[in-house]
């Protein structure tokens, strides 16, 4: 199959060298184009047409304001069997096929971690008009995460979740490191030990289907250090702070 990229920034990086297939790719940044073919093995484009008229799968991730300006200048090389899978955020499924009418469109949201395989991929649950090519589109993205079929309505919430965790991840471990730093642990080795740490957390979340309470219990022993200091995360608004950056996100899409 061959792919086409419309855009060639973070999360188009991501998704190219995680799929590990070289690519057709437009970018206005020419040079950053040249930089992700290079790295995955592809081909800079002259124009978002030319990306579309070689491609069999076209991948949208430019800006989404750009919708209308981008489809204007690539829809006219929409060929018999073009696949488009849009990654813009916040465009509903219908104005993407509205724009390239004769093209089986798709909406997925990635999340970055795709690029390490271990990425979360929204999926809008719409497979009425072509159920091959959206099987298709479904396998190709399960090589390089989870994906999950979802109603468009749901799509925001998704992002809100999956989509601002590697950055929250990085936050949380971040805090962590600091505290033992400032514990007296070297800031290389607690890197170090906070990173194996929060892997061994989630694998065994992950190994108990996600019981957090359980896990929790397990963890914890009455009065004990565990318990202090869930205490004193639960007494810092911790819970609060998600719900919170939850509505700021939700917020910023609407």
């Amino acid at each position: 199959m061959r792919i086409g990229l419309i855009g060639a920034g973070n999360m188009a990086g991501a998704l190219a060298r995680g799929l590990g297939l070289p690519a057709r790719i437009f970018d206005v940044d020419v040079a950053r184009a040249q930089t992700l073919a290079d790295q995955v093995g592809g081909s800079v484009a002259a124009s978002n047409a030319d990306v579309i008229a070689g491609s069999d799968l076209v991948i949208l991730c430019h800006k989404p304001a750009q919708l209308t300006a981008v489809a204007a200048t690539a829809s006219a090389a929409v060929h018999q069997g073009t696949l488009i899978v849009s990654l813009l955020g916040g465009v509903a499924l219908a104005d993407v096929r509205a724009a390239y009418a004769g093209a089986t469109v798709f909406r997925i949201m990635p999340n970055t971690a795709v690029e390490v395989g271990a990425g979360v991929i929204g999926f809008v649950d719409d497979d009425g008009e072509a159920p091959e090519a959206f099987s298709a589109i479904q396998a190709l993205f399960a090589k390089v995460g989870e994906v999950f079929l979802i109603p468009e309505s749901q799509m925001a919430a998704l992002t809100a979740v999956s989509g601002v965790a590697p950055a929250y991840a990085a936050l949380v471990a971040e805090a962590q490191i600091d505290a033992a730093v400032r514990a007296g642990i070297p800031a290389a080795v607690a890197a170090r030990l906070v990173g194996a740490s929060m892997a061994g957390g989630v694998a065994i979340l992950q190994r108990e289907e996600m019981d957090t309470l359980g896990v929790r219990r397990a963890v914890t022993s009455p009065g004990g250090v565990t318990a202090r200091g869930l205490a004193a995360l639960e007494a810092g608004g911790l819970r609060a702070a998600f719900d919170d950056a939850m509505d700021a996100v939700l917020g910023a899409g609407a």
